[in-house]
């Protein structure tokens, strides 16, 4: 229906609110020459308010608290301009202001009856909600669902569109007991989050076993233990969640539903951060990163478009790898200007070249060699990328007159005991030289492990689980921090962007705060009954010894650095001392052993450099 309908309608239920009030008030006269002269009259007042106030303009279909206040603003408008107009025009009116309140109190229901109704029409649950007295029943052809979460969330998430044409919703399980037995938008409240099992075979009796479970909140998920998860995961029931906050542009609908990952199941509760000054710093800006088809470049692509970047340039080594993230950004983000970019970080010279083509504003470098026993295997190539890779990247954006230049390094470049360790302790320092003078910002970001990441220990386990073992680690106290690659990156843009928005630049790394760290063996038995399966019975758990450069635990902090928090989630490590600057002399000769393969010297040089950067004092560190 048309606004002129809407006016029409509204007009028309006035008139018939005065007829009705003064039937009320006074009783009915036809007889009486000026009933429908003062019915005209207040329906000439509703439709002056309705030209004022434009009360059409609320959709019926979406009618919602908000507009039933509308329509009783608008119904006392009316009256009052009413009392006004018929003081002057027809002041004999039957019953007075009796009348004028129940013309009042009339209008307010007709109007909210007709958006209800319509709204009812909209969602096609006029008759069932006229008809039916009991929740329905689960439609057979659809899949059976579990909802669970607060009232709240499952008042919002039912009104969802889509959602009766994809699932039958069987029942609502809430945090609070005494909400057992009420009725959510024709879903039933089962009963509170700790009878879970309890439900779970009320259903199952009744034949109404759930094929999938949704968590409203993460909160209630973490509770549930990996065992319990496993034995749904194993039982064929789906775990589902909505979108978080780092996958933007989804709305609450039923298809955006996913399936809950491995990796979110493993880890903590996440940081809720807001998007707000991430938003700031890359939108309209031309961003560059690195490492793009890796698991942190390639998360940071997704949240960068989706933060409304002007231009974005994807940089990787790896053809495959970076085929496929451009495809990606392609059909989720198609109207984001953007190139790739095949690109070896190692190349000084086609760096230089791309970056001064393309002129990023910002320029995130992710690109690196990650694997610890790798890279200790091949010492030479770990300088040439984590080191002179992120030398030429640092010096290329400056020359580019980039404004931002973050680098993403890990907590093993605290006091490092691996050559992967060692190369990125040394590109931390190097970034940061090329910082300062009021020209290009630099920021560098430490975190730990990263669940799901090319170079985590989760897809290793996950290959040895599905053969059926044994599951390998190298020693049972070994523990380390974790956290899921969209948090990872959701806290680098967040400490990135609050570092471009100080006045000062950073005075020294900034690192994620982790959590508590998580023992290894734990996250292998927790994988193992993830799957169903029982550690130790039908998979074995086995100790190979720690591999070289490997140790115990991390730290994000090292012995010459105070940390001190810098933001919501984000730490500040802040040298004690002026940290060394690392000459050209001295990266001309590590890059010398390094071209020639010089493995000896390579690790001689490069722990030499690194104990330099780790110490306590100014005159130690300029020895």
């Amino acid at each position: 229906m048309g606004r002129a309908g809407k006016i029409a309608a509204h007009v028309f239920l006035a008139f018939l609110a005065l007829l009705i009030g003064q039937v009320l008030a006074a009783g009915l006269d036809t007889d009486r020459p000026g009933l429908l002269a003062h019915a005209g009259l207040y329906a000439l007042s509703a439709f002056v308010v309705e030209l004022l106030f434009r009360l059409e303009r609320a959709p019926w279909r979406f009618v919602a608290a908000a507009d039933h206040l509308r329509i009783a603003r608008s119904a006392a408008l009316t009256a009052l301009t009413f009392s006004l107009l018929a003081r002057l025009f027809l002041p004999d009116l039957d019953g007075g202001l009796r009348t004028i309140l129940a013309a009042f109190v009339v209008q307010i229901g007709l109007l909210a009856a007709l958006r209800v109704g319509r709204r009812a029409l909209h969602e096609g649950v006029l008759a069932e909600a006229l008809l039916r007295l009991r929740p329905a029943p689960a439609h057979p052809a659809l899949p059976r669902l579990l909802i669970i979460g607060t009232a709240a969330e499952a008042e919002t998430f039912l009104r969802a569109p889509g959602l009766t044409e994809r699932y039958a919703v069987v029942g609502l399980l809430t945090p609070e007991a005494r909400e057992t037995g009420d009725e959510i938008r024709g879903v039933c409240v089962l009963g509170a989050i700790d009878r879970f099992d309890a439900v779970m075979r009320q259903l199952s009796d009744g034949g109404l076993s759930p094929a999938a479970v949704l968590f409203l909140a993460e909160a209630p998920l973490s509770a549930f233990g990996a065992e319990r998860l496993g034995r749904l995961k194993s039982e064929g029931v789906r775990l589902l969640r909505r979108p978080g906050v780092v996958e933007m542009g989804e709305g609450p609908t039923a298809a955006a539903l996913r399936e809950i990952s491995l990796e979110e199941l493993l880890s903590r509760a996440p940081v809720r951060l807001d998007p707000a000054p991430v938003r700031a710093l890359v939108s309209g800006r031309r961003v560059l990163v690195t490492g793009a088809g890796g698991s942190i470049g390639s998360e940071l692509c997704r949240q960068i478009a989706a933060s409304g970047a002007a231009h974005l340039t994807l940089v990787d080594a790896s053809e495959a790898n970076l085929f496929l993230i451009d495809r990606e950004i392609a059909e989720a983000w198609p109207q984001l200007p953007r190139r790739e970019a095949l690109c070896d970080v190692r190349d000084a010279d086609h760096v230089t070249r791309l970056l001064a083509a393309e002129q990023p504003d910002i320029v995130f470098h992710a690109a690196a060699l990650k694997h610890v026993p790798m890279v200790e295997n091949h010492p030479c190539e770990g300088v040439r990328t984590n080191v002179l890779g992120t030398r030429n990247v640092a010096s290329a954006a400056k020359a580019a007159g980039a404004a931002h230049f973050a680098l993403i390094s890990t907590d093993k470049a605290v006091a490092p005991s691996s050559v992967m360790g060692a190369t990125k302790r040394v590109a931390e320092a190097i970034a940061r030289q090329f910082g300062g003078g009021g020209q290009m910002r630099v920021g560098v970001v430490r975190f730990g492990n990263v669940l799901g990441s090319a170079g985590s220990v989760v897809p290793v386990f996950r290959h040895q689980i599905a053969r059926g073992g044994p599951v390998t680690l190298t020693d049972a106290n070994v523990e380390r921090y974790f956290m899921t690659i969209p948090e990872a990156v959701s806290l680098v843009l967040r400490a990135v962007a609050q570092s471009a928005a100080d006045a000062a630049p950073p005075a020294g790394v900034l690192t994620l705060e982790m959590g508590e760290p998580v023992k290894i063996i734990d996250l292998a038995r927790r994988m193992i009954e993830l799957q169903g399966l029982t550690p130790g019975k039908d998979i074995e758990i086995r100790i190979t010894g720690l591999r070289p450069g490997e140790k115990l635990t991390e730290a994000l902090v090292d012995v010459n650095e105070t940390a001190a928090p810098k933001s919501a989630g984000v730490v500040e490590a802040t040298p004690v001392a002026p940290p060394p600057r690392i000459d050209e002399a001295t990266l001309a000769g590590l890059e010398a052993a390094a071209i020639a393969g010089d493995e000896f010297g390579v690790r001689a040089q490069l722990f030499a450099l690194v104990e330099r950067l780790r110490s306590t004092t100014a005159e130690t560190a300029q020895a």
